[in-house]
């Protein structure tokens, strides 16, 4: 029972198919406004602690500290923000 199916056996199921894709509704969730405005806020954090980071670095390099000592100081900073990102957005 090999049944072979004609180009308009095709179509015609292509065209259902695509009706049926296009007449889905997308959906979001309630909180859309909110969840996006802490995005908002932990990206600020974090663009703040990027900037505060390399203020640091400049610094310390004014100082006479080693140069990973200095490294390590940039690093802390931008840590502390991507964790105060993390905890703006968990909540």
């Amino acid at each position: 029972m090999n049944k072979k199916y004609g180009f308009k056996d095709v179509v015609s199921s292509l065209i259902i198919a695509a009706g049926l894709l296009a007449t889905s509704a997308p959906s979001y969730s309630e909180s859309m406004g909110e969840r996006s405005d802490e995005r908002q806020k932990a990206r600020d954090i974090k663009q703040s602690g990027r900037e505060l980071g390399r203020d640091t670095k400049a610094a310390c390099k004014e100082g006479d500290k080693s140069r990973p000592e200095c490294r390590q100081g940039k690093r802390d900073v931008k840590q502390e923000s991507r964790e105060k990102a993390r905890d703006i957005k968990r909540n």
